[in-house]
């Protein structure tokens, strides 16, 4: 039987409860799971790609079906390149379904042997995003109950520097 690779992208600036949330489901789900830190060159993010993926391989490294990797280009090329058979996303809320929604309709003409799988947020992580956490941390707030303690610190350190620089 053929293994099932998902791939899981996102910015993941920084990694969340909410994004480990679902990307422990998702490693439940499949053989393999590879979280793909995407790069937007219209943002310019708070932490580089190669710290995004430190910090996930951190926080992931009890979990022995996920690897992380970099995402450059196009979502469809990296799926069908990889044998992917599922592109995994959380959602929040209807304003994320809309969008997510649009972006699985392409990546299905792109690669037509993809499935996009949604994955609901759970209740205590509906209101979670990683430009919340960048906003309170800046401001040194308590962002412990938002993302995980082995990184929690080191988000603190970058954020305030930020703001005081």
């Amino acid at each position: 039987m053929k293994e099932r690779l998902a791939v899981c992208p996102g910015s993941f600036d920084p990694v969340t409860l909410g994004h480990l949330d679902i990307m422990q489901r998702a490693a439940k789900l499949f053989d393999r799971v590879t979280v793909l830190v995407s790069i937007n060159r219209d943002k310019v993010p708070c932490f580089s790609a190669e710290e995004r993926i430190e910090m996930i391989k951190e926080v992931t490294a009890d979990i022995p079906n996920i690897s992380v990797d970099r995402l450059d280009g196009l979502l469809a090329d990296y799926v069908r390149d990889n044998g992917a058979c599922a592109i995994v996303k959380g959602l929040r809320a209807m304003t994320d379904f809309e969008y997510e929604f649009q972006m699985a309709l392409i990546n299905k003409k792109l690669c037509p042997d993809a499935e996009t799988v949604f994955l609901v947020t759970k209740e205590d992580n509906m209101y979670l995003s990683s430009s919340m956490v960048r906003e309170v941390a800046s401001f040194g707030g308590d962002i412990s109950g938002f993302v995980p303690e082995r990184i929690s610190e080191r988000i603190v350190k970058r954020l305030l520097n930020k703001t005081k620089g």
